[in-house]
């Protein structure tokens, strides 16, 4: 008996001893608020917490274009980390950080914010489960500096706002040009949040709060979520933290001028993170912390908001069960989609604003007008806030779209989306809606690697056309919905074609030597009478065009049977309901 109680003893006291007793206390904190992790010590840190509690998990998860795997940290309180097992009971939120590895904020808050939970300093919710990716774009982490963030005040060194390969990944939810963005899509329909918070700080006017929220923009969101979103979650939120003393204001959506002439919403369309996670009613907020506020100050407010937010979301865990149930359901039934949005300037919040008075005065560097904020001269007053927002640009929702299966690059996006899609088992003719470009604009410069199109405008008919076998049925009344029509539709702001993946049928392939077409346009104006009187009333009408022989040519080939039906032709087409 007291071998064998020797024998329990030594592999007890071996099984102890296999525990490391890990120091928890960040290099945040370390430093006194003046320092952020690097990306090696972050990743360290969650694989202790997950080693020494059961309630956390650390895994990785994709790849990024810096060759180093995203990774995901869960935190149960019941230590079960099956997302379809958690999603039967639970609420999950996760919190993206480092999307802007210079906007460190939220990277050391969520550090502490998991482990105060942990060890129980934070009473660990119940009913929410919280995950998070401790830093989204690694290639800007690794490439640190202290210099680059002019307008921020710490930590001491920082990564830069470009990714591996230069890009700002939060305006790469659509186009997904990067690693880093096609294992977000992985990681979110794995994981399939709730609610989303994203943690920024801020570049722009300067004012007393510390915080700022960006919430999506309520009426793009629509329906009973999209109130439940305006009225109950936003103003909650602003209250548990004025409760703690942290004021908090709607993002500051100004540039070289003052705050207190009023300001509107800021319209996340789906190239953002919080665009994007709403295309699957999520419910998604941005925090901005103020870039000239000190570090120390603006870590420990993310973590005060971050922790607010889990307190709402298990609060109002079964309202928000429902409420995206039936904006997943009820979205779907509708005949038309709103796609474009404007400011609605009949309606408007009024916001007790707490800025500094500023000024224009003449620039010693340039001798023009400069902006100069006065920090000793604080004011709260009424400000006009612009955060109603008005459909501009409405399609009818088709039952489904037909999506040829040479356009790869697009159903392999669409795939990633969990978009369900039917191969067609032998070739068919089916009678769909057709759209032809009719009209865009482009940018000048390049954007995000992208010429990025806008006011796209289209003309359509409906015809019966051929399809092969092997090309994809996709029906609309599914989970992706607002995903297929925002990026499916060409005038919506980021859409596909938007986005240059059809900017191939934007160029003839095929033209026309003048000395062989000038005989068969003339046999075509003489055996077209309709056409000929349309071309010599645009030659009487328009000056530029009558003293222009090639255009006068082009115009006749466009004309023609000769002319290719290949350009410009939108090669999505839409099945009507």
């Amino acid at each position: 008996m007291k071998k064998l109680l020797l024998i329990l003893l030594v592999l007890f006291s071996i099984n102890c001893s296999s525990k490391k007793d890990y120091d928890f206390t960040t290099v945040f904190e370390k430093s006194n608020g003046l320092e952020t992790a690097t990306y090696t010590e972050t990743i360290e840190y969650y694989k202790n917490l997950a080693e020494t509690y059961t309630s956390i998990k650390i895994e990785s998860i994709g790849e990024t274009d810096s060759g180093e795997p995203l990774h995901i940290v869960t935190l149960n309180n019941d230590g079960n980390f099956n997302y379809s097992e958690i999603r039967k009971t639970k609420r999950i939120l996760l919190i993206n950080n480092g999307i802007h590895p210079g906007e460190s904020d939220g990277i050391d808050a969520t550090m502490m914010l998991y482990r105060d939970i942990a060890y129980g300093k934070i009473e660990a919710p119940e009913n929410t489960v919280i995950v998070t990716i401790p830093i989204y774009n690694i290639g800007g982490s690794l490439n640190r500096n202290t210099t680059s963030r002019t307008n921020q005040n710490g930590p001491k060194e920082y990564g830069f706002r470009g990714n591996a390969r230069n890009y700002d990944l939060n305006r790469d939810f659509i186009k997904c040009d990067t690693k880093n963005a096609k294992t977000f899509a992985k990681i979110f329909h794995l994981v399939q949040p709730d609610v989303f918070i994203d943690n920024h700080v801020s570049n722009g006017a300067d004012y007393q709060y510390t915080l700022t929220h960006l919430f999506t923009q309520h009426n793009k969101l629509g329906n009973a979520l999209g109130n439940y979103l305006h009225t109950e979650m936003m103003p909650n939120l602003e209250q548990k933290l004025a409760d703690k003393a942290w004021d908090i204001t709607p993002y500051v959506n100004v540039y070289n001028t003052t705050p207190d002439n009023g300001f509107s919403q800021f319209m996340d369309s789906p190239r953002y993170s919080t665009g994007y996670t709403t295309l699957f009613n999520t419910l998604g907020m941005m925090v901005e912390t103020h870039m000239l506020k000190p570090y120390k100050q603006r870590v420990e407010g993310t973590y005060e908001l971050m922790k607010s937010m889990i307190e709402i979301t298990e609060k109002d865990g079964k309202k928000i069960k429902q409420l995206r149930k039936i904006a997943n359901n009820s979205i779907r039934s509708q005949d038309t989609y709103n796609l474009n949005w404007t400011i609605d300037t009949l309606k408007n919040s009024t916001l007790n604003f707490k800025g500094f008075e500023g000024e224009m005065i003449t620039s010693e560097i340039t001798g023009k007008q400069r902006l100069k904020y006065n920090t000793k001269k604080p004011f709260k007053k009424a400000v006009v806030y612009q955060n109603y927002f008005k459909a501009s640009n409405q399609v009818t929702i088709p039952k489904a779209y037909v999506i040829p299966q040479s356009w790869h690059k697009v159903i392999a996006l669409l795939k990633l989306n969990n978009t369900k899609m039917l191969q067609l088992k032998k070739d068919s003719i089916l009678t769909v809606e057709s759209y032809k470009i009719k009209d865009f604009k482009s940018r000048n410069s390049p954007y995000e690697g992208h010429y990025l199109h806008y006011n796209t405008a289209i003309t359509s008919e409906e015809k019966a056309i051929t399809f092969k076998k092997g090309d994809y049925l996709v029906e609309t009344d599914q989970a992706s919905f607002r995903y297929l029509i925002e990026t499916l539709e060409p005038q919506a702001p980021d859409s596909f074609f938007n986005w240059n993946f059809f900017d191939t049928i934007l160029q003839q392939k095929e033209g026309f030597s003048a000395y062989v077409w000038e005989d068969k346009a003339l046999d075509l104006l003489n055996n077209n009478q309709e056409l000929k009187t349309k071309f010599e009333a645009k030659k009487a009408k328009e000056i530029d065009f009558s003293n222009n022989w090639y255009a006068q040519l082009d115009w006749l080939h466009k004309h023609s049977e000769n002319y290719e039906n290949a350009h410009l032709q939108y090669p999505i087409y839409r099945i009507l309901r």
